[in-house]
């Protein structure tokens, strides 16, 4: 979800899924359901020691029933949940796209999007016609000076230019809306795919500069020219590229925050009138503003002034080509997408079914059109209050840990804990429902569909501005199968979609669904104060709250973490980059130990024997074991070499292994479960803690 360049979203990503085009993926799996659950003894490899390799003991089992299918980049338990869930939304959207007199609005809307986007043959009868008013606009463009109004209106139906533009909660002051502007997001997936000089980056590049001279040719220019527009979208980019931050960068929110008046922000880049880009794109008056990355401004300036008129116009040809959706493309622009940003840089060997793709872009366009009624069939009364009451035990959980924690002093616990009593739990979906009464959907009109869709979005984003903070706003739709934590806004956010097998399943013990579900929860809980998330107060603010005592002892602690992911080889000779996904990795290990410690509490209140081995359904297990296990095989996932390489290059996550074994070799917990030996691989004689 993109609905502030500078997000600070800590999501869990279960499916390793990235920010990249929505191209997606054409074998079709069959439309059945299968019987998910939270622990399934059946998935276990019991010829592997727990104590050696908790990963493949745990997931050994999924891993061999459950080869890549060839139409995914990778595939896990998140993946398996996400294709029932597409399967009960296809339903949803068929029949609302059968029509009928009955239909509500909103049932009109998603059907007929839905409806549309699957007509490929409406969509190839049609070729570039519909794309062709944006690219005449843009060929039309007669010098530099009308670039502001040009990037308003690409902005304006989706298709981001030189910059980024939205709003966001000002860092300083959680209460209110401002506007913000940040660095560009280009064709390759971050900076570093622009000056690596490694030879498989170097190959990329030359990859990547083929797919845009190919997808030239297919908008009718001659090979040569194609070619040569190549070379100069690649330059444009690099340059971008070179005042860009690095994703560790980002990870910094300190380093975006930069607030200041309109008319200083101009003379930081006088070859761009922001004013009359403001003005075109016609937002509410900004007299301040967040900058994100004034360097990248400083580059974008000198890029406008060097190149010409002609290598601009390229540069947003290309822009609009790349940003459109596949689906509203004919088919050999949509193939040539797939065939760089799937095939090659995912590994990806076939694309997916149209219709798959369609309810992605459906529950992208309108998700809580969508969700409301996904809700309805799906989550009920019972499954939110249960989660609730998970979550309530966590927070205990969090406090009673707070008390223990020796290297804190007590002045910095009790702002952790005025921060901790001040989280929001939003569980399901939002209490109001979006309002999409002024987006009109019209059938037939795919790419229309698409723009309108992308600038109902936009302009709902820049409406805020100057406004109060709504704080029943989610950043995930219902159906999503995920969730995140919002430091800004101090909250925890468990859509509908997670909260089912195999993450939670109300058909089975405690034990399992405080190791799963639980060790979600407690995730993003501990995301509040992971080294993010910790800078923000209990407001929500970017405060220093910590005593300088304490912060040392907190990055000393977080060092330790680093470290040791960094020494975990993910594919080939490529290493998980440890401060990279520092914050997610805090939030894993923070997360299962506060899930294990309420577990703890609720099984002494409901006096259970953790000594005892459960039945045949749980594997023959003690709880304690089918606490870490029911954790293990949420993470069971097969990843393709191309896929996990653009992970670890982009992703703030560690791969699903390490996800789980960088965990338990730090919780005695663990090891006190499985009898494991002190200096087993999995027990270590010492370990990183911080909470």
């Amino acid at each position: 979800m993109n609905f502030s360049r500078t997000s600070l979203f800590s999501g869990l990503i279960l499916a390793g899924s990235l920010a990249l085009p929505l191209i997606a993926t054409a074998q079709d799996t069959p439309e059945t359901q299968k019987n998910l659950k939270a622990l399934d003894p059946k998935l276990i490899d019991a010829s592997v020691d727990p104590c050696t390799n908790f990963y493949q003991y745990a997931c050994g089992g999924w891993l061999k029933q459950n080869p890549i299918p060839s139409d995914e980049s990778s595939y896990g338990r998140g993946t398996e949940l996400e294709d029932q869930n597409r399967l009960i939304l296809k339903a949803i959207l068929e029949k609302a796209a059968a029509g009928g007199a009955g239909r509500t609005a909103n049932e009109q809307k998603i059907g007929d999007y839905y409806g549309t986007c699957v007509d490929s043959n409406a969509v190839n009868q049609a070729g570039l016609k519909p794309l062709q008013p944006t690219l005449d606009r843009i060929d039309a463009l007669k010098s530099k000076d009308g670039l502001p109004e040009l990037a308003a209106y690409l902005d304006g139906i989706g298709i981001g230019t030189f910059f980024g533009f939205s709003s966001d909660q000002d860092y300083k002051d959680a209460t209110q809306q401002i506007a913000e502007f940040d660095q560009s997001e280009l064709g390759l997936p971050e900076k570093g795919y622009y000056d690596r000089t490694d030879e498989k980056s170097v190959k990329l590049r030359e990859q990547y500069k083929d797919h845009i001279a190919r997808t030239f040719e297919l908008l009718g220019e001659p090979h040569a020219q194609a070619a040569k527009d190549a070379d100069t979208v690649l330059k444009i980019e690099t340059e971008l590229a070179k005042g860009s931050l690095t994703n560790v960068e980002r990870r910094d929110p300190q380093a975006l925050y930069h607030k200041m008046t309109l008319e200083k922000f101009e003379g930081t880049a006088p070859n761009f009138a922001f004013t009359s880009y403001l003005r075109t794109l016609d937002t509410p008056q900004v007299s301040s503003l967040n900058v994100a990355v004034p360097g990248f401004f400083t580059g974008l300036n000198q890029v406008l002034a060097t190149s010409d008129l002609d290598s601009l116009k390229t540069y947003l040809r290309w822009a609009a080509i790349r940003q459109t959706q596949g689906t509203a493309l004919p088919q050999a622009l949509d193939d040539e997408s797939f065939n760089f940003y799937g095939k090659i840089l995912e590994g990806q060997p076939e694309q997916q079914a149209r219709w798959k793709r369609c309810v992605r872009s459906t529950d992208r366009a309108l998700g809580e059109a969508l969700g409301q009624v996904y809700v309805a069939e799906r989550f009920s009364p019972q499954d939110k209050q249960r989660t609730q009451e998970l979550t309530h035990d966590i927070e205990a959980a969090m406090g009673r840990d707070l008390d223990q924690l020796d290297w804190m002093s007590p002045e910095t616990k009790t702002r952790a804990k005025e921060k901790l009593h001040a989280v929001a739990n939003k569980i399901g979906y939002p209490d109001k429902w979006r309002d999409y009464s002024s987006l009109n959907v019209v059938r037939g009109d795919a790419l229309g569909n698409v723009e309108r869709a992308a600038s109902f979005e936009e302009h709902r984003q820049i409406n805020k501005i100057g406004k109060p903070v709504d704080r029943g706003e989610w950043g995930m739709t219902p159906p999503t199968v995920n969730a995140y934590y919002n430091p800004q806004m101090n909250d925890i956010n468990f859509p509908a979609g997670i909260l089912q097998p195999p993450y939670f399943d109300a058909k089975q013990n405690d034990a399992v669904n405080y190791g799963d579900a639980g060790g979600v929860i407690g995730h993003e809980l501990t995301h509040g104060f992971d080294d993010e998330g910790r800078q923000f107060d209990a407001e929500g603010n970017l405060k220093e709250w910590w005593t300088p005592t304490d912060e040392k002892k907190f990055t000393e602690r977080a060092d330790c973490v680093v470290k040791e992911y960094d020494g975990f080889v993910a594919v080939d000779d490529l290493h998980v980059n440890g401060k990279l996904t520092l914050g997610e990795n805090i939030a894993d290990l923070g997360g299962l130990k506060l899930a294990f410690l309420a577990y703890l509490d609720r099984a002494q209140k409901a006096g259970t024997d953790l000594a005892k081995k459960g039945d045949a359904e749980y594997g023959g297990l003690t709880p304690e074991q089918q606490f870490f296990v029911a954790y293990g095989q949420g993470w069971c996932q097969n990843n393709r070499p191309e896929d996990l390489r653009l992970r670890v290059q982009t992703d703030p996550h560690s791969p699903e292994e390490f996800r789980v074994n960088g965990v338990v070799v730090n919780l005695p917990e663990f090891q006190k479960a499985f009898g494991c030996k002190t200096g087993a691989p999995m027990a270590p004689a010492s370990r990183c803690a911080i909470w």
